[in-house]
């Protein structure tokens, strides 16, 4: 299945970069995401509970950051499996200055556009789910990614404001 899209954030570029290699962030806006642990440079363990409709399961794996151009862009590689499956993934985030059009930026217009582009695969039980309801699932656990995303790099920005 491919994925890709892009989603504004409003946080300059470097800043938005520093977020998304950060554990503790990354861990606290997946949803989903029981445990992530870092086990070697730009590599990562994870536990991650997956729902798809009817089929649920808790998936343990590896998430690996590679070919990166701070801050510009990165890859990640992640594998998974559990008892209803296994995923794999393969993307590739390019992080872009942007003009932050909506919501509230603490930089004014100032903010990032990061357009992904990537390849999953699913297999065992989750693959019978089918691909329309997958290719929705995936869509709706990158936008709330991006949204909680957002609001944390909004929390970390107004601390560092405040005194």
């Amino acid at each position: 299945m491919k994925v890709g899209g892009s989603y504004t954030l409003p946080l300059l570029r470097q800043r938005a970069h520093e977020l998304l290699q950060d554990p503790a962030i990354l861990a606290r806006c997946m949803p989903g995401c029981e445990d992530l642990k870092k086990i070697g440079p730009d590599e990562y363990e994870m536990q991650m509970k997956v729902v798809v409709s009817a089929v649920q399961g808790l998936f343990a794996g590896k998430v690996r950051i590679t070919d990166q151009k701070p801050p510009e862009s990165f890859r990640l590689i992640v594998e998974g499996s559990g008892k209803v499956g296994f995923m794999k993934g393969d993307g590739l985030l390019t992080l872009v200055p942007a003009t932050v059009t909506t919501g509230v930026s603490i930089l004014g217009s100032e903010g990032t556009e990061v357009r992904y582009e990537g390849d999953v695969q699913v297999g065992g039980t989750l693959a019978g789910v089918g691909q329309r309801l997958l290719d929705s699932t995936a869509k709706m656990i990158i936008r709330k990614f991006f949204e909680k995303l957002a609001e944390a790099g909004a929390e970390t920005e107004q601390a560092a404001i405040v005194p």
